[in-house]
């Protein structure tokens, strides 16, 4: 009995200045940021008077900020499309027991050694898109020696934003019914933002790829080899068993790039900045240079705070349905 009390305090005193770290440095300054958020700072110099919701109210009637939500639905949507999608392509190639499986698993999960920073600058200068005097760059210029110099554009460069134009049919049916304001570039597809996906589906695939690549490991031989004794087709057992069954890595995956995507703020700024007419800007860019370009601290919170409630609407379910099949386990 004296053994365990000791144990327990021995674990207690260990344990203890990780969380009063945690404590004071995640959870003390979230609640100071959500207090800032509430308040007139707007200076260098704290002003704390209390202003309620009112900058969170101010925020969405900004179009920086307006266009921000826009560019992270985009950047977000394609990119977690493309991650799953070649993961999942290279995760079935290489389950083939492949000659050289090895060397191919590290040469896709390579890019995670790097940072998006690093990731940024590369694709700054693999996209850049020439110039008349200095001829192209990168992959227009592949393009160009492959005889497809049609597929040539500016890339993050040129301000293209597809959306519903307000003179088609589904423009005027929309105004008809009181949601013109969906046939705005507000709510359309930035062109620049793609090329952000691009850039880190590279980089993030090959973690999704190990991400199924393990799960297609742990489903035994046994049923695909039942499935053909019925007559199934490889579509057939990919699709009515090796999918359903990687059900929880297809969530798992899901989550950590959402929240990635979510948040992102190191590529952007590496390879586009704001982009031409704000068309790369995401909210993380836009807290940094409210808060610590403009001074503006009270509205810089309110924007970490909103981030912060939309990764959390993202992974609490998340959490809260892995607790609940633990314990039924």
């Amino acid at each position: 009995m004296r053994r365990l009390t000791r144990d327990r305090i021995l674990s207690i005193a260990l344990i203890t200045p990780s969380a009063v770290a945690i404590l004071v440095f995640v959870y003390g300054f979230i609640g100071f940021t959500g207090f800032a958020s509430l308040t007139h700072w707007d200076t260098l110099f704290p002003d704390y008077t209390f202003v309620g919701l009112r900058n969170y109210a101010k925020l969405f009637t900004i179009e920086r900020f307006q266009l921000d939500l826009r560019n992270t639905v985009t950047f977000t949507v394609f990119f977690l499309l493309a991650c799953l999608s070649v993961g999942f392509g290279l995760a079935v190639l290489i389950d083939q027991r492949i000659k050289g499986e090895g060397l191919f698993r590290s040469i896709f999960l390579f890019p995670m050694a790097i940072s998006f920073v690093v990731t940024g600058v590369v694709w700054r200068w693999l996209l850049a898109p020439g110039t008349e005097q200095t001829g192209s760059y990168g992959v227009n210029l592949l393009f160009e020696q492959a005889g497809l110099g049609f597929l040539r554009n500016g890339w993050y460069t040129a301000p293209i934003i597809w959306h519903i134009s307000s003179e088609s049919t589904l423009g005027i049916l929309l105004q008809s019914i009181g949601l013109g304001f969906l046939a705005s570039p507000k709510f359309g597809i930035s062109w620049p933002m793609v090329s952000v996906v691009i850039a880190a589906t590279w980089q993030m695939s090959g973690y999704t790829m190990a991400m199924y690549l393990a799960g297609l490991r742990g489903i035994p031989d046994e049923l695909r080899e039942a499935a053909r004794v019925d007559g199934a087709t490889e579509f057939q057992i990919y699709r009515y068993i090796i999918v359903p069954l990687l059900t929880p890595i297809t969530l798992s995956a899901v989550i950590i790039l959402g929240h990635i995507s979510l948040k992102i703020f190191d590529l952007v700024v590496a390879m586009t900045g704001s982009g031409p007419g704000f068309s790369t800007d995401v909210p993380a860019f836009y807290m940094f240079d409210t808060t610590f370009r403009g001074n503006h601290f009270a509205e810089g919170a309110g924007i970490a705070i909103i981030i912060l409630l939309v990764v959390a609407v993202l992974i609490i379910p998340y959490l809260i349905y892995s607790a609940r099949t633990e314990v039924q386990q």
